[in-house]
């Protein structure tokens, strides 16, 4: 069994939101426990497949290991309710809103169900009659952004699980009549807290964009033509917005439904409450992600132990399907169905440097496409081997992997899940791991998180450290300045090779960003939460050729963050030296 080591921020973590409480709220498991909690729970599926009882338990021992090792974890919900009253295991749902007051208020209910559970839940408003348009009691209709006010409010007094605050996607149609509403609601502070918010823009509007065209804002009641609009000034307002606070995000709605692998079973029109797992009405997902900073041996990737890591983890995330509790009995009809799952990854930048490779350069994309081709190609294999042995998820005879199917788009696999990658952007996970999230670069190589419960923790980049101790480097003066920076660009006495790997995503180029993101969309089969974290100085402008970038290179969304736009930044650069390095 591998010895678990955790850093003092991720103990914090733990007891704060994840490890058993008593009734006075004191911590009555260990870390330890908890993951053999989730091991054990999730394990038990395999016994409905007519598995022995030391089959289950060497089950269980895989998925420990995989666990306590922290080369994988999977999403928040997972470890909160495994083996636990509640049970409700996945972290992504998505819920339909039509236009009537009835579905409006259930789907508000749904939501709240939800949100006790520990997932997040995402929406698209677009069937909504604009604001003004009459109603069946001569009345006038007060539009979607007034619905999702309410949706807000009710977040706002559900606690998710006991541990945090319900999160929400807001996803408006570019031609609804009420877009302009949509994408300035949050310029204020303290709107629409609980909602990240995404404008789901279609490729003619792009193109329209680039040929400097009008597109047609139409009215989702009757289907007519509202208003012809100029799209290079609605893309203007949606970039000027994004630059004032990092809201909206877009998503690329077509692209992301000419990858939908079960489309007789709905169009996608909206994804989970961060922006990487696009889902059909009532569908949610269950992620988990891959260590990459533990895949490194001798700097070289050990693919022999990624390759048996990913096979386990898909193994774990399949069984998650089965031993969750859905909050709706609809929710299971139609995860039941496709048994989608997003296999994704942390600590890419760590990675990296131990690689010695530079995040913004062309032997980084390389090893992106690298990593993840692999990922792709050994989860679909696992899930094929899955499929073998408990049979292939039920719609798939009507979906884009089979040949003699309709919508079949030219790769053929027997699966046992529609999907298999999502990269997410484990947040709190990549925290317990004590690694850089998702595939984001370093943020910077110092610096302080604050934390839903109002702490903070201290982070130095451990790898830094280590580097600097290697070559004498390590004062108080250099540690001084990095702590105060965030970065090693300006110290003199740092050597160069040190600054090309050791590189902050502040220092990064936002079209590093989004080519990084480009690269490994190649290979993901939902999609992925990235924000391009740009300096204080950057303009409107830079903001609507990363946009528009993003869109020529293939990814399905992209979303901005310019360094200090929000009163309330969840990470931001220390001024003084902070004694809790970690």
């Amino acid at each position: 069994m591998p010895k678990l080591t955790l850093s003092k921020n991720a103990l914090l973590i733990l007891e704060q939101r994840y490890l058993k409480k008593n009734d006075k709220g004191r911590v009555i498991e260990k870390p330890e426990d908890l993951f053999r909690r989730a091991a054990k729970n999730i394990a038990q599926a395999d016994a409905k497949y007519n598995n022995s009882k030391n089959n289950v338990k060497k089950t269980e021992n895989e998925f420990y290991n995989l666990m306590a090792s922290l080369d994988f974890l999977p999403n928040s919900p997972t470890l909160f309710n495994a083996g636990r009253k509640l049970q409700q295991l996945a972290a992504c749902f998505v819920l339909p809103i039509e236009d009537d007051i009835h579905s409006i208020f259930k789907t508000l209910h749904d939501t709240a169900l939800i949100h006790k559970t520990g997932a997040g839940t995402g929406f698209n408003f677009s069937k909504l009659r604009p604001k003004g348009d009459m109603i069946e009691s001569a009345g006038f209709t007060s539009g979607p952004v007034s619905f999702m006010k309410i949706f807000d409010a009710a977040t706002e007094q559900i606690k998710l699980g006991g541990t945090l605050r319900g999160a929400n996607m807001g996803i408006l149609d570019v031609n609804h009549p009420d877009i302009e509403e949509f994408i300035t609601v949050k310029s204020k502070e303290n709107v629409l807290t609980n909602f990240n918010v995404s404008v789901a823009i279609t490729s003619d509007f792009m193109n329209a964009v680039k040929k400097n065209k009008n597109y047609k804002l139409i009215s989702p009641r009757t289907k007519k033509t509202v208003k012809n609009e100029s799209a290079r000034r609605i893309f203007g307002l949606i970039c000027g917005q994004a630059w004032l606070n990092g809201d909206p995000g877009v998503i690329f709605i077509d692209r992301i439904n000419d990858f939908n692998p079960t489309p007789k079973l709905g169009a996608i029109e909206s994804t989970d409450s961060c922006g990487e797992q696009p889902l059909l009405p009532y569908e949610s997902c269950n992620l988990g992600s891959i260590n990459l900073s533990n895949m490194v041996e001798n700097k070289k990737i050990n693919y022999e132990k990624l390759k048996k890591t990913i096979h386990i983890a898909i193994h774990f995330l399949d069984n998650v399907i089965d031993m969750c509790d859905y909050p709706l009995k609809e929710n299971r009809k139609i995860v039941e169905k496709n048994r989608k799952i997003g296999l994704g990854i942390m600590g890419f930048a760590d990675m990296l440097v131990k690689l010695g490779i530079a995040y913004d350069s062309e032997n980084g994309l390389k090893t992106a496409e690298e990593v993840m081709k692999f990922i792709s190609k050994e989860a679909s294999i696992a899930s094929m081997n899955l499929a073998a042995q408990r049979g292939a998820f039920p719609s798939w005879k009507d979906s884009a992997w089979n040949r003699k199917s309709r919508y079949f788009k030219g790769c053929h696999m027997l699966l046992r899940n529609a999907t298999r990658t999502t990269i997410a952007p484990t947040g709190t996970i990549s925290i317990i791991a004590d690694v850089s999230s998702g595939i984001e670069p370093l943020f910077a190589l110092s610096y302080i998180r604050r934390t839903a419960e109002g702490k903070t923790l201290a982070y130095f980049d451990k790898n830094l450290k280590k580097a600097l101790m290697e070559n004498r480097l390590y004062n108080d003066e250099i540690i001084e300045r990095i702590t105060k920076e965030g970065s090693i660009n300006d110290i003199d006495e740092i050597p160069g090779r040190l600054k090309k790997i050791f590189v902050a995503g502040s220092d990064i180029e936002a079209e590093w960003h989004v080519k990084m993101q480009a690269a490994f969309q190649k290979y993901v089969d939902n999609g992925i939460s990235k924000t391009v974290t740009l300096p204080k100085d950057a303009t409107v402008e830079d903001v609507e050729k990363i946009f528009m970038m993003a869109f020529e290179l293939g990814c399905k969304g992209i979303s901005v963050y310019r360094y200090g736009s929000r009163e309330g930044q969840v990470i931001y650069l220390s001024s003084k030296r902070d004694e809790q390095i970690t």
